[in-house]
């Protein structure tokens, strides 16, 4: 943290020298710790609402260990996505109330943010196989203050299942709809309600799905307005998008 410039600060606030809103501006774009292998952006919950989230892909578990600590000791929640148990246990030992939800595979430390409106999130999935996608939105939108309801294996090989759930759907604010194979589910869903659906594109299918491309690009098409895409895989990307446009307004 550049101490001097916020002891600089805090001498013209209080000379009356700046507004408190133009000390808040200034002090949005600091500061960060430098770990030398990180430089951890310890304003971000100032800047955008919410802490930097640790991807723990590439990192080893005592990095991340090490980053989560730092964010955490602000007191606003952290997550770290695409964690293996093993991380779960490094971060656990610097955090012992790290909580690890496996099929989302996030390990979350700290207390969720309280909701903040009344107004939920749908996290809708075409089949049991795109559930950990599904899970990384839903637990990314929650932990940021968000009122979550799910309803999952509703996919378009028997769509009578989700024709069968149309008041759960119409009553969100914002649908997270996420499928592989084909990836028809979000069209649908767009064509039967009036707020924003994020598309995610999962990599279940077989060959000719290439990994989720033939789903990506099948929601990129979308003929049903109001449907955007985010990322093959991306549940955390959709589940933060989400939770930013459910709170819009309040």
């Amino acid at each position: 943290m550049d101490r001097e410039k916020i002891r600089e600060l805090l001498s013209d606030l209080s000379a009356h020298k700046v507004t408190p809103d133009e000390a808040f501006e200034q002090l949005k774009s600091l500061p960060y710790e430098d770990l030398d292998w990180a430089k951890v952006d310890t304003h971000r919950a100032l800047r955008k609402g919410f802490a930097e989230v640790v991807l723990c892909t590439g990192k080893t578990d005592e990095q991340v260990a090490k980053i989560v600590q730092r964010l955490s000791s602000s007191g606003a929640p952290v997550l770290a996505t695409r964690a293996k148990r093993s991380v779960f246990e490094a971060v656990r030992g610097v955090r012992d109330d790290a909580v690890y939800h496996e099929t989302a595979r996030i390990v979350v430390v700290g207390k969720p943010n309280s909701p903040v409106t009344d107004k939920q999130i749908l996290i809708v999935s075409a089949g049991t196989s795109d559930l950990p996608v599904a899970e990384e939105a839903a637990i990314t939108a929650e932990t940021m203050g968000n009122r979550i309801e799910r309803l999952y294996d509703v996919g378009v090989a028997g769509i009578h299942r989700l024709l069968g759930n149309l008041e759960k759907l119409r009553a969100a604010n914002v649908l997270v709809v996420v499928a592989g194979m084909e990836g028809a589910l979000p069209s649908i869903v767009g064509g039967i309600v009036d707020r924003p659906v994020i598309a995610v594109p999962t990599s279940v299918g077989y060959g000719a799905s290439f990994g989720g491309l033939s789903a990506l690009l099948g929601m990129l098409n979308s003929c049903a307005p109001g449907v955007v895409v985010v990322n093959i895989d991306n549940g955390f990307g959709a589940g933060y998008a989400a939770s930013v446009m459910n709170r819009m307004g309040e």
